[in-house]
């Protein structure tokens, strides 16, 4: 394995899922592509009207998206011990990952997952759900490690 992809959403979810992914490049002498995939809301109305942001602010979005990026990437990057680049894109969360994964070349696709139960799941979805089935690489789904007891 030469290229890790890892999904990141700026939670507490996707910073362990990071420090997985930089642990096992090390390991196998890898670089890790980390990855944002925003999306610009549009909402729709009952009455058939929508509301579409202007470019001004799918711009502003975009920016503030890669800002966090970049600050990953600065803060982690002086430790990390490997080779770490980010990669920003707009689409559908799941779509994109897999997309750029085949793009890049990844060999393995590294993401967080809250584990939330079915019904969640059934009501909300999930990004790494989907990515694990629609990937054509293998996919690693890392969850918070529970909190200590008391």
């Amino acid at each position: 394995m030469k290229t890790l992809l890892l999904a990141h959403d700026f939670d507490a979810t996707s910073e362990h899922a990071l420090d997985v992914a930089i642990e096992l490049a090390r390991k196998l002498a890898a670089k890790v592509v980390v990855a944002h995939v925003y999306s610009v809301p549009v909402y729709s109305f009952p009455e058939g009207s929508s509301l579409i942001p202007s470019a001004e602010d799918a711009a502003r979005i975009a920016e503030a998206a890669q800002r966090s990026l970049d600050e990953v990437l600065a803060r982690r990057q002086p430790s990390a011990g490997v080779e770490l680049s980010g990669e920003l894109r707009a689409g559908v969360p799941d779509e994109e990952l897999c997309r750029l994964a085949e793009e890049i070349g990844a060999d393995l696709l590294v993401i967080g997952t809250h584990g939330r139960g079915a019904v969640a799941r059934a009501l909300l979805g999930s990004v790494a759900q989907r990515v694990v089935r629609s990937a054509k690489m293998p996919v690693m789904t890392v969850r918070l490690p529970p909190p200590p007891e008391a």
